[in-house]
């Protein structure tokens, strides 16, 4: 073979296969199993999983943990952000804040080598002394990974090498203000084009401004969402109007057979202004609004939209404000897409966890502080609570390695649920894990571990190829390691 033939083959296997590299956030701890071979595995592309809510069509999986299970396979000590990896084929791409500059990194799936980085500085500071760093989780479609950052960076890479694709700045493109936590949602790629809530407003704020007068340029129309090319980053459509920016993510929705965008969009305005958006991910055609927020100024929406497609229905849901909560309210949409009201419930107001459907019924977490949370299942067709729950146990490891006389008693509390392989995977609060099963007879555990001993576990963690990728988004009590995404290993027979 001709000397340049081969080195075009040489140069197209490292394209293909780009090398990867170990660094000094990185510790690899073993190697995880094979997978059964008749285990059904799938990518995890966007931060409620492939099918946009909170559902896996996984099988095969670890289910019964002995001690050291489910066991690690690498971790990665990250920055600050409250958000979840995402995974397609070999590549796991995270997004962190990290020494002032958000900070996106695609790692090996299977043992957290770096292929690449990518970073750009950033000044924010949360005015209600959360963390810094980002919400949004990635999202990767094509061979593109989107990011949208803590102060609206909207940016695009090539998966494979890292190459900066394109990149807006939509708080000066769309006058976008800060927001309560800064700019939080995760975009939706959807046949081709990034949509965001974006949350514009037509004139720039001024910083003299007054409170007063800051909240009532807040509740003027702007960019409410766009569109932009996937490829190109060119605006493809945008909806003006006066809701803003929540921290909740848009959901495709097939509604009487046609693919229509929910957005559940609301952010910071004095009255709170803001609800469910019916919107044509073609044209950008606003079909219709529903109002669901309640009037206190301060309240930030967490929760995307549960579709039930069948029904032509969605859920949305908020926990604001303490002690008397909107709730949540199930919509129904008719043949000119226009939603009304089927039923309400503030006996189901959820903080920032998406409610899983299932068979008829919703399983959440109901209340926004950690006292008042409680699991619960909901009929979806009439909004009666079936039961609720608090799964509680003693840890006996806790107490004695804190040096406590008596046994300390821990919860779920605001806990993160997935629906995958005929069971539902919980992530507790402070960093416990759980099968359970959720049925309308009630709630069993049927295998218990915990993967540390850390507040603020907000992040519903990605399952992808019998691998759990979990977010520490804080210190852990116990052994002082800080923030870390941690690979589990829960490939099963």
């Amino acid at each position: 073979m001709h000397r340049s033939s081969i080195l075009f083959l040489i140069l197209l296997a490292l394209r293909i296969c780009p090398a990867q590299e170990a660094f000094d956030r990185l510790t690899f701890h073993a190697a995880p199993k094979p997978l059964s071979k008749d285990a059904k595995t799938n990518d995890w592309p966007r931060v409620l999983g492939p099918t946009d809510d909170a559902h896996s069509p996984e099988t095969h999986l670890l289910k019964k943990w002995g001690a050291g299970e489910p066991r690690a396979v690498w971790e990665v000590q990250m920055g600050e952000a409250y958000n979840s990896p995402a995974i397609s084929g070999d590549y796991c791409v995270i997004f962190h804040a990290l020494e002032g500059k958000e900070t996106i990194e695609c790692l090996h799936r299977e043992t957290g080598r770096r292929f690449w980085s990518q970073d750009y500085p950033i000044s924010y500071q949360d005015r209600y002394g959360f963390g810094n760093g980002p919400r949004g989780s990635p999202v990767i479609s094509d061979g593109v990974v989107v990011t949208y950052g803590v102060t609206s960076e909207l940016r695009a890479f090539d998966l494979k090498t890292g190459r900066p694709l394109w990149q807006h700045d939509l708080r000066k493109e769309y006058n976008v203000p800060q927001d309560f936590f800064g700019a939080g949602g995760t975009p939706l790629i959807l046949n081709g084009r990034v949509i965001l809530n974006v949350g514009g407003k037509k004139g720039a704020l001024e910083g003299n401004e007054g409170l007063r007068e800051r909240k009532t340029r807040l509740s003027e129309a702007g960019v409410c969402v766009a569109a932009f090319d996937l490829q190109s980053g060119k605006v493809a459509w945008t909806v003006e109007d006066a809701w803003g920016a929540s921290y909740a993510s848009p959901i495709p929705a097939k509604l009487h057979g046609q693919t229509k965008v929910l957005v559940y969009a609301g952010g910071e305005s004095d009255p709170a202004i803001g609800g469910l958006m019916c919107i044509d991910p073609a044209s950008g055609k606003l079909h219709s609004k529903f109002p669901w927020r309640n009037e206190d100024y301060i309240q930030a929406i967490g929760t995307s939209p549960v579709v039930i497609p069948e029904k032509n229905r969605a859920f949305i849901t908020t926990a604001y404000p303490k002690g008397r909560p909107l709730g949540g309210v199930m919509v129904e949409y008719d043949a000119e897409f226009q939603a009304k009201e089927v039923w309400q419930s503030q006996k189901l107001a959820v903080h920032w966890m998406n409610p899983v459907y299932h068979e008829g019924h919703l399983y959440a977490i109901d209340g926004e502080t950690e006292p008042k949370s409680r699991l619960v299942c909901v009929n979806a067709d009439t909004g009666a609570e079936v039961w609720e729950q608090h799964i509680e146990w003693e840890d006996a490891e806790f107490s004695k390695q804190s040096g406590r006389a008596n046994p300390v008693r821990l919860s779920i509390l605001r806990a993160s649920l997935l629906k995958v392989d005929g069971a539902f995977l919980c992530l507790g609060e402070t960093g416990s894990l759980h099968w359970l099963d959720l049925s309308p007879a009630g709630a069993k555990v049927l295998a218990q571990a915990q993967a540390f001993y850390a507040l603020n576990t907000w992040s519903l963690p990605a399952l992808s190829y019998g691998l759990l990728y979990v977010r520490q988004q804080s210190e852990d009590l116990l052994r002082k390691s800080g923030p870390r995404v941690i690979c589990l290993d829960l490939r099963g027979e």
